[in-house]
């Protein structure tokens, strides 16, 4: 019993409450000494406070006489501390509801009655939306001080209540039931901004903030996409269709580009300044659909080919821009840029005309499309690739030519004499030159007629640069393959091999008893790397016969077996001459040197005579004549005066010849590359091509046994790397019948077999 009481004791000083103070109970007595701390006890009223009956409604009177006051701008008579410790009361005796509704009645009164103002057909559409805009502004204020008074309210039974709009949000929805969706207001605010938008598009100047306010205010109400954004797109649209067709009728593309440019940065600054930005998407679509998605083929048809050829690189910039903003633009781009290549490089390569320039022309066309792919078109990979695929379309339509111009130009720059670039320039000229080699089909037209000018640029010393030849050897090497470039590089070695032989011939020259007065270079070519040269038998002094006749002991002594053909065409001499000015020398071509050296033995002599003392062939030697007599340096005198050599012309040597340099060259009549010459090397091309397809024909053949006909030709496009006609290779197949390579099948003439 004693322990009992003693715990009901301990028991009791924990519980022992004193005072009441303002719900709260304090601890009268400390007697938890043992674990030394205080224990806080809360406990609820009693009895709850009674409040005077009339209390709720003198409050809510107050209240009232506040909120009106805020809703016609007077001054409130309380403050607002005072109002909103009334509100906190009335929510605590718990009359929040009547509370709640009893303002939303007071709100919705004063929003009803705000409709009567926009009911006078007399405003105008400015001063209309003005009026909407400040009565949108007043409420929005009024709304943000009530809700202030009556925040306790918003804080607690509202937040408690998810089915209860906030103040704010009510105050919003009475708007909008109450002002915004009547029919004729709405319909007078929309048209209102749509006007206003629309002469804002013509030029004309308008309140930018009062359409920001405004189109906020419907976007705060939730009603903006219905209400607003449809109307505003279907307007925005019509405009725009209008527009469009309008002024591709009455403009010029690069101005048209730059309305469109100008038109949508326009747009978008309205989404940024006024606008609502879910608008962004849909109005831009709409205006790049309207002026230039409506009229992409039209624009390119009309103005790309004058674009492209005044090489206008802002204009071209922007449409890229534009059109890669529209689905499906670029492709079109695309397609009608690859035809005006294809066009304008067509005209180039088939105007036989202009075939002088017409390398220079596909070099210059071919930097200004990579500037265009590069600055205008964004290094666009496709744009790239199609512009290739143009070029190799367009300059394979003239077969052979091309490759042939390629050849001379490369000549034309890798010649003694080229002064105009630097071997920096030079360098980058070979390596355009390769870019529009690479296009070429019949590169083995390029290589016939690139070896014929390699020869003479070497066999006459011609050649402007060793490293820049050795440079553009390794750049065919590495386009075509070292097969391709292996007699090019026969040429050189043969004219390295021949400096040696020279060297070891002038020794031997000394060790003889009968030195001779004549100094002889000789090259030695290679019959398989150099071209094919028509062998001509000419009539030489005795003492070059006698000279030759050394050399080729001296030759054969070394290299037994070999046969040596003299080529007098290629040759060139260095003639000793006196004048009545003094003593020159003259660097000829051996056949030039023929004629000259007739006159150490008369004074003038016909056509015919020199014809049968030198046994030049009729045409080369007029050229011959022609060079002596009728060019720069005349050191023969034609009787009579002529361009032409005619058969009953003399020449006579011209003892007052003068000149200012102690050598001349003297230059052959070069007839520009005779048609005879140029037909041959194209011949032994064709020529060639033939060996090369029998022996890929008996090579497939070997291989399969038996192949039908489509098969075989197949496989041969696959191993042939010129272009070729069907009907070409159908005679090489029936020429390899013939001499029993192959056979038809006798049940099947598709059929072949090949014959072992």
């Amino acid at each position: 019993m004693a322990d009992e009481t003693q715990q009901n004791n301990k028991k009791a000083s924990f519980s022992a409450l004193a005072e009441h103070t303002n719900g709260l109970t304090k601890s009268s007595s400390l007697a938890a000494k043992r674990s030394g701390s205080k224990k806080l006890v809360i406990k609820n009223f009693k009895d709850r406070p009674k409040v005077s009956d009339n209390y709720t409604q003198d409050t809510w009177t107050k209240l009232q006489g506040a909120v009106e006051a805020i809703q016609n701008s007077t001054s409130i008579k309380y403050n607002l501390e005072e109002l909103y410790q009334a509100v906190e009361n009335l929510c605590s005796y718990k009359v929040s509801a009547t509370l709640y509704k009893q303002l939303r009645q007071v709100c919705e009164e004063h929003v009803k009655g705000q409709i009567q103002q926009f009911r006078q057909d007399s405003l105008d559409d400015v001063l209309f939306l003005k009026k909407m805009n400040t009565c949108w502004q007043d409420h929005c204020r009024q709304m943000i001080m009530i809700r202030s008074i009556f925040l306790f309210l918003d804080r607690t039974y509202v937040l408690q209540n998810s089915m209860l709009p906030s103040i704010w949000d009510t105050g919003l929805e009475l708007f909008r039931i109450h002002i915004i969706s009547d029919k004729m207001v709405q319909s007078k605010t929309v048209d209102g901004i749509l006007h206003l938008i629309e002469r804002e598009r013509i030029g004309e100047t308008v309140d930018r903030s009062l359409l920001r306010s405004l189109l906020s205010m419907l976007s705060d109400l939730q009603v903006y996409k219905d209400s607003f954004e449809q109307q505003f797109l279907k307007e925005t649209d019509r405009l725009y269709a209008a527009e469009g067709q309008r002024l591709m009728q009455e403009r010029e593309v690069p101005e048209y580009l730059h309305h469109v440019s100008k038109r949508l940065e326009e747009e978008a600054d309205r989404i940024i300044t006024y606008l609502d930005q879910s608008t962004q998407k849909q109005l831009i679509f709409t205006v790049e659909k309207q002026l230039l998605g409506e009229h992409l083929v039209t624009i390119l048809q009309k103005g790309l080919t004058s674009i492209l050829d005044e090489n206008r690189v802002p204009e071209l910039t922007l449409l890229y821009q534009l059109f890669s903003r529209v689905k499906g633009g670029l492709l079109v781009l695309l397609n009608h840029w690859s035809e005006y290549i294809k066009a304008f490089g067509t005209t180039i390569v088939m105007t036989p005309e202009k075939d002088k320039d017409m390398v220079q022309d596909l070099l210059d066309f071919k930097d200004k499309m990579d500037i265009i792919a590069e600055v205008c078109f964004q290094k666009n990979e496709k744009f790239i690739n199609s512009m290739k695929e143009s070029f190799e379309t367009f300059i394979n339509r003239r077969p052979n030519k091309p490759a042939e111009l390629i050849a001379k130009y490369v000549d034309s720059k890798l010649r003694a004499g080229n002064k105009e670039a630097t071997d920096e320039e030079l360098e980058r000229i070979l390596d355009k030159i390769m870019i529009i080699f690479r296009f070429i089909h019949g590169k083995d037209v390029f290589e016939a007629f690139y070896k014929k000018d390699l020869a003479k640029r070497l066999l006459v010393g011609k050649s402007a640069s060793v490293d820049a030849e050795k440079s553009m050897l390794s750049k065919l090497k590495h386009e075509c393959g070292a097969a391709f470039t292996s007699k090019l590089e026969g040429m050189f070695k043969d004219m390295e091999l021949s400096k040696d032989i020279m060297i070891q011939f002038k020794q031997y020259m000394q060790n003889q008893s009968e030195p001779g007065n004549i100094e002889l270079t000789v090259n030695i070519l290679t019959m398989g790397y150099w071209p094919t040269y028509t062998p001509m038998e000419v009539h030489l002094p005795a003492e070059m016969v006698k000279l030759q006749e050394v050399f080729k002991l001296f030759y054969l002594g070394k290299h037994s077996g070999r046969k040596l053909q003299w080529q007098p065409t290629l040759g060139h001499a260095v003639l000793k001459t006196e004048f009545k000015e003094g003593k020159k020398e003259l660097q000829v071509s051996l056949f030039q040197t023929l004629v000259l050296l007739m006159f150490n033995e008369g004074e003038e002599f016909s056509v015919e005579e020199i014809k049968t003392a030198t046994g030049i062939e009729d045409s080369e030697l007029r050229r011959t004549l022609q060079s002596l007599a009728c060019g720069k340096a005349r050191v023969l005198i034609k009787n009579p005066k002529g361009k032409d050599v005619e058969d009953e012309d003399k020449f006579l040597f011209n003892s007052d010849f003068k000149h200012k340099l102690f050598r001349i060259k003297i230059n052959q009549i070069q007839m520009k590359e005779t048609i005879e010459e140029q037909v041959s090397t194209t011949e032994r091309v064709f020529q060639d091509r033939q060996y090369q397809i029998d022996a890929a024909i008996v090579r497939i053949m070997k291989m399969r046994k038996t192949l039908s006909h489509n098969l075989l030709v197949s496989e041969l496009y696959n191993q042939l790397k010129f272009p070729v006609k069907p009907g070409d290779l159908k005679k090489r197949i029936e020429s390899l019948i013939d001499r029993d390579y192959m056979e038809r099948d006798k049940d099947s003439p598709n059929q072949y077999h090949y014959v072992a």
